[in-house]
């Protein structure tokens, strides 16, 4: 009979593999590499697939590589539905290494934490899940559906791999993605990523940021007037600080998700700031300081922009380039009942005071799940039947999970309510105590997700 002992016996004798397997993906550097030829993300992006795949394989899935190396799947079950758990392998660059205690792509534990970059966004994750089922599956439980994982590998840029999976492939009825915060998420802001652009009719070059969806933790100057630059910084307060390189002054600023861009320092803005009070400027300096300051939430242009359900909008300028073009990659989180025209047409409207135009990158929609759906009140019971956590509650959240990628999924774990997320940041890390305690609320939420037959009996 499966019981709570026999399920956590099962789980704890897959620890130690469990944490082999994080390490083996997490060492793969899978950095989108859009110069690549032979692979839609680069050949470290293939290279972390194809392990995860092997992995899966080895632990007794079925498993299908795309030909064309935008996604894999691993699977186990029979019947006629197919519950999805949806992850990604792909990473956002570590940033400065200063700042990391240890190599992000050679993952160490100290302390009861796992470090590296991947390792709770979004590997360690959906490798948990992988262990999860594969506990059920020793223990010899019947999936009266199928149970797919599919594993992603353009998540932090344009899903173009979730685009070519919907193409292709049959679509779950149901699910949950591993990669964001537990008990769960039932909203999602809308997701807008724009670019705003003009040339340059300056001498100024400048080049900074990693990614439209993490706040930049540094930038370099190399132009002109790099000592009274560095006198403004100091003027501009302690908080505004700096280092000195060989051929440049390094701005120094606080990583952070742009879903939560208040929790950063943007080293881009604080620059624009500073070379705007020493005369130095551009047609992005200029929106910069006019329209942005410091506010991540971008007061000036949307005004108090907020709801009930899923909070304020969020306003991220990722990345900076001046060079023929001046280009600003933004990354804005627009909450569910707010329209995206009305955005649009506002952050256009600002933009050309500069002489700046507006350009879609990429857009997600929001997505809601009502608090009585039936998923919602199946993870939810696990979660609580679990950990004893009968006060937290559904969440709704800034954060873009594949969750949006199929109807009625949720983002649903791995961080336990109050634990620091340090996806997007240096020091990237799970702690291991949690992620067990992870580890059996998703064996058991498989189980009734996956083996209970129509009448609702459970599969042995």
């Amino acid at each position: 009979m499966l019981t709570d002992g026999t399920i956590k016996k099962e789980l704890e004798a897959l620890k130690s593999d469990l944490i082999h397997s994080i390490k083996e993906l997490v060492s793969i550097p899978s950095i989108i590499d859009q110069n690549s030829t032979k692979y839609p993300f680069g050949e470290n992006i293939d290279k972390a697939l194809r392990k995860t795949l092997e992995i899966c394989k080895g632990l007794g899935f079925r498993t299908y590589y795309d030909p064309e190396g935008y996604y894999g799947y691993a699977e186990v079950g029979q019947g006629d539905e197919l519950i999805g758990i949806l992850g990604h392998l792909d990473v956002v660059p570590p940033g400065s290494l200063d700042v990391w205690k240890h190599d992000p792509f050679d993952p160490v534990i100290e302390d009861g934490r796992l470090y590296g970059r991947g390792t709770q966004d979004d590997k360690g994750p959906i490798l948990a899940c992988v262990y999860a089922a594969k506990a059920l599956m020793n223990l010899g439980v019947t999936f009266n559906k199928r149970l797919r994982f599919i594993f992603g590998t353009d998540e932090e840029s344009l899903w173009r791999d979730m685009k070519k999976y919907m193409e292709k492939e049959e679509k779950p009825t149901a699910g949950f993605t591993p990669d964001s915060t537990f008990p769960l998420i039932y909203a999602e802001k809308g997701l807008l990523q724009i670019v705003l652009e003009g040339e340059n009719e300056t001498n100024l070059l400048l080049e900074g940021g990693n990614a439209f969806n993490s706040v930049p933790d540094n930038i370099v100057y190399t132009g002109d007037k790099q000592e009274e630059l560095k006198a403004k910084l100091i003027e501009l307060g302690y908080e505004y600080e700096y280092e000195l390189k060989e051929k440049g002054v390094k701005v120094l600023g606080k990583s952070a998700h742009a879903q939560v861009a208040e929790k950063g320092i943007n080293a881009i803005n604080r620059l624009a700031i500073a070379l705007k009070s020493i005369g130095i400027t551009s047609k992005a300096i200029e929106f910069i300081v006019g329209e942005i300051q410091e506010d991540p939430f971008a007061t000036k242009i949307f005004g108090t922009c907020e709801d009930e359900d899923s909070g304020k909008l969020k306003f991220n300028i990722g990345k900076i380039s001046l060079k023929e073009k001046e280009t600003l990659s933004i990354d804005i989180r627009i909450p569910v009942t707010i329209e995206k025209d009305e955005i649009v047409n506002k952050i256009s409207r600002a933009a050309n005071k500069y002489g700046l135009a507006y350009r879609e990158y990429d857009w997600l929609k929001p997505i809601y799940i009502p608090k009585d759906h039936f998923l919602v009140r199946t993870l939810l019971g696990v979660y609580r039947e679990v950990t004893k956590d009968m006060v937290s509650e559904p969440i709704s959240s800034g954060g873009a999970t594949y969750a949006r990628a199929i109807d009625n999924c949720v983002a649903f774990g791995a961080v336990l309510p109050g634990r620091t997320k340090t996806e997007h940041q240096p020091n990237e890390h799970i702690v291991l105590e949690d992620m067990f305690i992870a580890l059996e609320i998703y064996a058991k939420a498989i189980y009734k997700l996956t083996c209970c037959d129509s009448s609702g009996a459970k599969g042995r």
